[in-house]
């Protein structure tokens, strides 16, 4: 009975983490498995327009699957851009499943999810993001289909800033609503049979994610590519690139590199 267990155990990891849905830059509508946790370290290295040098941040993130379709994430936002790495703020979100179609080899999952956001930092953009810019909240949808070794997933949210206290209100002259949307792309490389769950997943993704302000339009389009590596079928790391393709908007750093580490701890109950 321990091996049944054990067995369905591993099958249900290769499943979460051997699937080609954990995309770098966005949610997909799929929750981690209920009971387990993982750590993930968040870095990215962005060029600076308006002045010379890089824009660093470091984010670590805990999360936790309460039930198979809730989930929550507690995140902090550490910056250089004072010249040394500096606690900025941090964020809470929350993530609900409502909708899951499983067939053999595929599913269709819809989630809503929920962001709220305090940072202490100084707002140098018009850009909203309070994924480690702004104070605020932001609440969407996700969409998320796989089928065999190809996933697509797409989302839409409404983002607000808020004053990032104690030292800096928002400027009255800059929209702090925002439309947030994302479309994204990815496909298992490698293996190409399973065959035990300590081989390593090579996966390769492609996102585009874009924001509207809801006044005066402005717009933004990115683009990412990126590789992730899935060790043992608990480790992540996933190496990427990020650039603009469409900006009209005051944006500090929108070109750079993410590299992210992540490790999940899985617990099976009796």
């Amino acid at each position: 009975m321990k091996k049944y267990l054990l067995s369905v155990g591993l099958l249900y990891i290769i499943s979460f983490l051997g699937a080609q849905e954990l995309f770098v830059v966005t949610d997909p509508a799929s929750n981690m498995p209920a009971g387990s946790s993982n750590i993930r370290l968040s870095q990215s290295l962005f060029k600076e327009l308006l002045e010379d040098g890089y824009n660093y941040h470091l984010m670590p993130e805990v999360s936790y699957g309460i039930n198979k379709n809730l989930m929550v994430r507690g995140a902090s936002f550490l910056s250089n851009r004072n010249n040394r790495l500096y606690l900025e703020g941090g964020s809470l979100f929350l993530k609900y499943r409502f909708f899951s179609s499983d067939d053999i080899h595929s599913h269709f999952r819809l989630a809503a999810y929920g962001r709220v956001s305090k940072n202490r930092a100084d707002i140098h953009q018009e850009q909203i993001e309070t994924m480690g810019h702004n104070s605020g909240a932001e609440l969407g949808l996700i969409a998320t289909k796989l089928v065999h070794k190809t996933a697509i997933s797409s989302s839409i949210s409404l983002e607000k800033a808020t004053n990032n206290d104690p030292d800096y209100v928002f400027p009255e002259t800059q929209d702090n609503t925002a439309i947030n949307y994302s479309l994204s792309w990815g496909r298992l490389m490698y293996p190409k049979t399973y065959k035990s769950y300590k081989q390593t997943n090579i996966n390769l993704m492609f996102e585009f994610l874009g924001q509207t302000l809801s006044d005066n339009r402005k717009t933004f389009i990115d683009g990412t590519a990126a590789i992730q590596f899935i060790v043992n079928s608990q480790s992540r790391i996933d190496l990427a690139y990020r650039k603009s393709l469409f900006n009209n908007m005051l944006r500090s750093a929108p070109n750079g590199i993410y590299l992210n580490f992540e490790y999940t701890f899985f617990n099976f109950k009796k």
